[in-house]
């Protein structure tokens, strides 16, 4: 089982500093065309080779395009143990800065 977050909500916990990670499961293309500054890119396809690059003991947020890989990868990292949440409705709703490039 997941939660779901807003972006305003994921927003203001970047700001507060809270300690998370922010996991954007996009492909490389979409990445590159802007993501959320300090997210970890692991796309989907990619998420059950890569495990062991994210924290088991900090709450991982997801993050995709619209919130339905994101909602896909929360599932998966709940049933590996993982504290998951599935930031709704993706980059097109995010209100805050995004950096381009690799």
């Amino acid at each position: 089982m997941f939660r779901t977050e807003s972006p305003a909500e994921v927003l203001e916990r970047l700001k507060r500093n809270e300690s998370f990670t922010l996991l954007d499961v996009r492909e490389y293309d979409e990445w590159a065309e802007g993501h959320i500054p300090g997210a970890l890119h692991i796309p989907l396809r990619e998420l059950p080779f890569r495990l062991g690059e994210l924290d088991r003991s900090k709450e991982t947020v997801v993050v995709c395009l619209s919130g339905v890989r994101s909602a896909r990868a929360c599932e998966y990292l709940a049933l590996c143990g993982y504290r998951a949440v599935n930031m709704e409705g993706g980059m097109k709703r995010w209100p805050g800065d995004v950096v381009s490039g690799p």
